[in-house]
């Protein structure tokens, strides 16, 4: 069974939207960082490693949900599984640990929030499927990719919340453009959680 075009648009979308955001990263130089650091010594590299483990985390998902990897090619299956759940662990740790570099408190809330639910989710996954109980193992890893996939849809909804700022504000921007994107910034990982939970849990599993 070929995946839907739906499924490719999703691909296509969290590729256009990561891959402009890591690059800067991917260079290794703190220079290039789109958030400021206290620690650069330290922030720096644990935010890199978390970008880095993300993604892969992110294309491994990808493959482990098309039907001929699942079905057909089941050891590949097994084993991108085992890639996506080392990358998890590995990059929400390291998001709970820049967390405590995170100096405004809402910010640092949602990612510590994010990354608990993202490792409680892979984990569940992860032993429903040493249990061999499969139907609860396959809701638990989408579950666990909706989290995933928060670093997509946390960055998409922004031009929604600048405009519904906007609205509520009457258009008038007495702070300034940067305190309205930075007040924005503090809340799009809460409406990024919701949104994919709300998709989750009452379109795709209610289905």
């Amino acid at each position: 069974m070929k995946p839907k075009k739906s499924w490719w648009i999703l691909v296509i979308l969290s590729l256009g939207v990561i891959i402009p955001f890591a690059a800067p990263y991917l260079t290794f130089n703190p220079a290039n960082s789109r958030v400021s650091f206290t620690a650069a010594a330290i922030q720096f590299p644990l935010l890199v490693a978390h970008i880095i483990t993300a993604c892969v985390a992110l294309l491994s998902g990808f493959f482990q949900f098309l039907e001929p990897i699942r079905i057909k090619a089941p050891k590949v299956h097994r084993y991108l599984g085992r890639v996506y759940v080392g990358s998890v662990f590995i990059s929400a740790i390291l998001a709970l640990v820049y967390t405590f570099y995170v100096e405004d408190f809402s910010k640092a809330t949602s990612f510590s929030v994010l990354a608990l639910l993202w490792l409680f989710t892979c984990w569940k996954g992860y032993r429903t499927a040493v249990r061999k109980d499969f139907d609860e193992h396959r809701k638990w890893m989408i579950r666990s990719f909706g989290i995933t996939l928060v670093a997509v849809s946390g960055r998409l909804v922004v031009p929604v919340l600048l405009l519904t700022y906007g609205i509520l504000k009457g258009f008038s921007l007495p702070e300034g453009r940067e305190a309205m994107v930075e007040k924005v910034l503090n809340v799009n990982i809460w409406v990024g959680i919701i949104v994919n939970f709300i998709v989750i849990e009452w379109r795709i599993l209610k289905e």
